[in-house]
């Protein structure tokens, strides 16, 4: 299979921010571990798939994660850039469930932040049950990475909901 064929390339004359994101080209196969209310996980199966768009200026990812008789709970895709300018991520979900869409790395809730090699932003939840969801991409390789999920009312106290463990598919 030709990677850049199917899945495209960061143009030169992107912004080299923009190699945060890198990590999400190509296909992966995912576990969603959900955790519940009495401490107990329900996993349901998932698929992550990312390329570049816009002649290599953005990324845009496709999630999506089923129930266990195989229908869609969760699915859409996220657009990524970065403006140079304003030192600004651009991060939108489109939920193609609903049909809305969600602004995910607001400056007003802190924007894109990166911590070692883990990126996390803070994004107004508005569909789960509770107010603020914080992404955090961690443990990122060439071969896996996990989303960690956490959920809070105020962005002070936070605590996780769901994992998301990404393996690449071959």
């Amino acid at each position: 299979m030709d990677l850049e064929r199917e899945f495209g390339r960061a143009n030169a004359n992107a912004p080299t921010e923009l190699s945060r994101f890198a990590f999400l080209i190509g296909n992966w196969q995912c576990e969603a571990r959900l955790l519940l209310p009495g401490g107990e996980r329900q996993v349901f199966p998932a698929s992550w798939s990312g390329r570049y768009i816009l002649d290599g200026y953005a990324i845009a990812d496709e999630y999506r994660m089923t129930g266990s008789s195989g229908e869609l709970i969760v699915y859409g895709l996220n657009f990524r850039s970065y403006e140079v300018g304003k030192r600004l991520w651009h991060i939108r979900w489109l939920n193609a469930l609903a049909g809305n869409w969600v602004e995910l790395a607001s400056p007003e809730l802190g924007g894109v932040r990166v911590s070692g090699r883990s990126v996390i932003y803070t994004f107004q939840e508005p569909v789960a049950g509770h107010t603020y969801t914080r992404a955090t991409y961690t443990s990122v390789s060439s071969d896996r990475f996990t989303w960690l999920g956490e959920k809070s009312e105020d962005r002070t106290a936070w605590s996780e909901f769901m994992i998301v463990e990404a393996r690449r598919s071959q």
